[in-house]
């Protein structure tokens, strides 16, 4: 898999996540979409992927992306 493949389903894997708890557990649960959401759409912009960076320092395939 990609940098990129791996970005997009860790952070659907968050959003859906932080998306059950907030529904079962607490409401502000749902803080962690929101900063999942925030994250990528700064990403679009600035090309700038914390995960990104770390998923190269491991050696993981780069993509198109990142």
């Amino acid at each position: 898999m990609s940098i990129d493949r791996v970005v997009f389903a860790f952070a659907g894997t968050v959003v859906l996540a932080g998306t059950l708890l907030g529904w079962i557990a607490s409401p502000w649960w749902l803080l962690l979409p929101v900063f999942v959401g925030a994250n990528m759409l700064q990403a679009a912009f600035t090309g700038w992927c914390p995960l990104a960076m770390l998923l190269k320092r491991l050696g993981v395939k780069p993509g198109a992306a990142f």
